[in-house]
């Protein structure tokens, strides 16, 4: 791929995920650019760009994972840099778009936080968004720019299918991720089941009932986001109560805060399967947990957008 050294194509990583960075830029064939991200003494980001980028078309890696907002201001920062040094096209390949969940109105009074960081991006200078497995597939049209959504769950089901798991059932952890296990179903040849929780009265521990055959079964959970792990945990401990063989669980995007590690090693999940959308610390790293890598499917669509071919290719 080693065109792309001398075209016009730049990419550019931040801080939040520079290894996933490294391995997208070597799928590509390009170095990655110089730029230097520096603090001053309050806390200030200052950003410099230490290579000409006028003309370019550049891509900037930038997970908005935690520290969140420190994450996301070195974009905002950069993406105003990148604009004022004259580049063509300020493309964002965000893997993991924080704030996602924050996307309606559940209460009132509440924000809608995931159009005010579509609105921020945009009012920067961004051209292109390119992001993988949003909360919510509607934040697409938050974005009055171009947004590549890729997804996460071919890449899991790939791993999935590798290990040759025999009587597999793919589980959606609650009533919203239904259109997600179905995918993972459909490449699985698998059929679904979904665990129904509800809380009789305030306070009650919620009620768990699994609409679908999971005894005997292999089954596995997917999701989009594990955070805390309370949901998925309950839902593992659950499956295994109502006769699962084993639990396997998976998600694109492995947020793991508070305490999610130590609720995954004390659950009945038997291996947790995360791509790298976020950088896992190595004190979260444990033997349960397997990453697998998004650069090639991240690497591919920025070739793609680059020569102006279908993305919605990649998934056919």
């Amino acid at each position: 791929m080693s065109q792309y050294l001398n075209s016009n194509l730049k990419l550019f990583s931040l801080n939040s995920n520079p290894i996933l960075a490294q391995e997208i830029a070597k799928v590509i064939g390009v170095e990655l650019g110089k730029c230097s991200v520096s603090r001053f003494s309050d806390g200030e980001i200052q950003i410099n760009i230490e290579e000409s980028i006028r003309g370019c078309d550049v891509y900037v890696i930038q997970s908005t994972s935690a520290p969140v907002n420190e994450h996301l201001m070195e974009l905002l920062i950069m993406i105003d840099a990148l604009k004022r040094a004259s580049a063509k096209t300020i493309n964002i390949v965000m893997p993991y778009y924080g704030y996602a969940r924050q996307d309606r109105k559940a209460r009132s009074r509440e924000p809608i936080t995931a159009k005010l960081v579509a609105n921020l991006l945009e009012t920067a200078g961004a051209t292109r968004v390119i992001t993988l497995d949003l909360h919510a597939p509607q934040i697409q049209g938050f974005f009055d720019i171009p947004i590549d959504h890729l997804m996460g769950v071919p890449i899991l089901a790939d791993y999935f299918k590798e290990k040759q798991l025999d009587d597999i059932v793919i589980v959606s952890p609650d009533h919203g991720g239904v259109t997600r296990a179905r995918k993972m179903a459909d490449r699985l040849k698998a059929p679904i089941a979904i665990i129904d929780k509800r809380r009789p009265k305030p306070n009650v521990a919620e009620v768990m009932n699994i609409i679908g055959n999971v005894q005997g079964k292999t089954t596995i959970l997917v999701d989009d986001i594990i955070d805390t792990a309370g949901t998925i945990t309950l839902a593992a401990n659950a499956l295994a109560e109502y006769g699962a063989k084993e639990v396997y669980a998976c998600c694109t995007h492995p947020v793991l805060s508070g305490p999610a590690i130590e609720r995954i090693q004390n659950s009945k999940i038997k291996e947790l399967v995360v791509t790298n959308t976020i950088a896992i610390p190595e004190e979260k790293k444990t033997n349960k947990i397997v990453e697998l890598s998004v650069a090639p499917l991240i690497g591919e669509a920025i070739i793609r957008v680059h020569e102006e071919q279908s993305i919605s290719a990649l998934f056919d």
